[in-house]
């Protein structure tokens, strides 16, 4: 495929990456030269603009343009949307990668000329090598188009699917992020409990022996385990900081309107935002997981 990518930082180079080892031909877009011409280097066609995207995906092309934005959410979003639409019809297809609101997606994909697809995008700078895990929404016909692409951005064909209609797929990632909020803020309260409790613990030894058969194996229990050998058992400086919170904040949003109860996700959002008030173990070990899955920084103590 011959592929359009607007945004190069962490996540947006990695879609690039990933599509040009899949053999796919990339044009490449950054308000950052660098970013630009660091993409070019790794064999992507640079460009210099949006239009100037658009004239070398249009250039010998029978179909449609295939474009993917890697921009922050929400006005970025706009932004780009609005550079682009002059040059958008309804042959072409536009994806969404960012963690944008599902209701923006909704909102874009009925305003937009093209086939708007709303893409969830889990796991983060650390899946750089796995592929990731989308979660589409939009025209089915736009999902089928992308499947080469999406396999390649993927862990493989079993690393994506169309959750339905425009919206669904921002919307399953939003409370993908909330669930995600629950099981760190489970580990962090457990890993307290044996860090402050009755014996002297070896908390990177109990993290790899649960790893290996335990019921509560996972990859953030993987990022427990890299903490602690990387950290110490007590987490040398980390602060009790834990950054984010947004898409944890949209699904209680929505679970208050749905009337759907969600008292785990509440609580572990609730726990992120008084972080940035007192100390405690669990909300430091989720500071530095958030740096395992996501290279987000990792606050220090002064």
């Amino acid at each position: 495929m011959h592929l359009g990518v607007i945004g190069l930082g962490r996540m947006g180079r990695i879609v690039v990456d990933r599509c040009l080892d899949a053999g796919h031909d990339v044009v490449a877009f950054d308000l950052s030269a660098e970013a630009t011409a660091a993409a070019a280097e790794a064999g992507a066609e640079p460009a210099d603009s949006v239009d100037d995207l658009c004239d070398r995906l249009d250039s010998g092309r029978e179909d449609g343009k295939r474009i993917w934005l890697m921009v922050p959410a929400g006005d970025p979003v706009d932004a780009t949307l609005e550079d682009l639409e002059p040059r958008l019809d309804g042959d072409d297809v536009v994806v969404d990668g960012g963690n944008s609101h599902f209701e923006a997606s909704m909102r874009r994909a009925g305003a937009t000329d093209a086939a708007y697809l709303d893409c969830g995008t889990s796991g983060g700078p650390a899946s750089a090598e796995a592929g990731f895990s989308l979660m589409v929404g939009g025209p089915e016909w736009a999902y089928e188009a992308m499947t080469p692409v999406l396999d390649a951005v993927a862990t493989g064909p079993d690393g994506h699917d169309r959750m339905g209609e425009s919206g669904s797929g921002h919307y399953v990632k939003m409370v993908h992020n909330g669930v995600e909020y629950a099981l760190m803020q489970a580990y962090g309260e457990g890993f307290e409990l044996l860090h402050d409790g009755r014996f002297d613990l070896d908390m990177e030894s109990i993290a790899r022996t649960w790893n290996n058969g335990a019921v509560v194996r996972s990859w953030l229990l993987e990022l427990c385990e890299e903490a602690f050998r990387e950290e110490g058992s007590d987490l040398g400086d980390v602060a009790d900081h834990v950054a984010g919170g947004s898409t944890g904040t949209w699904t209680v949003q929505e679970a208050l309107e749905q009337e759907v109860p969600v008292p785990l996700i509440y609580d572990a959002l609730a726990e992120r935002f008084d972080s940035r008030n007192e100390g405690r173990f669990s909300r430091r070990l989720a500071n530095r997981l958030r740096y395992g899955f996501g290279r987000h920084e990792v606050k220090r103590r002064e």
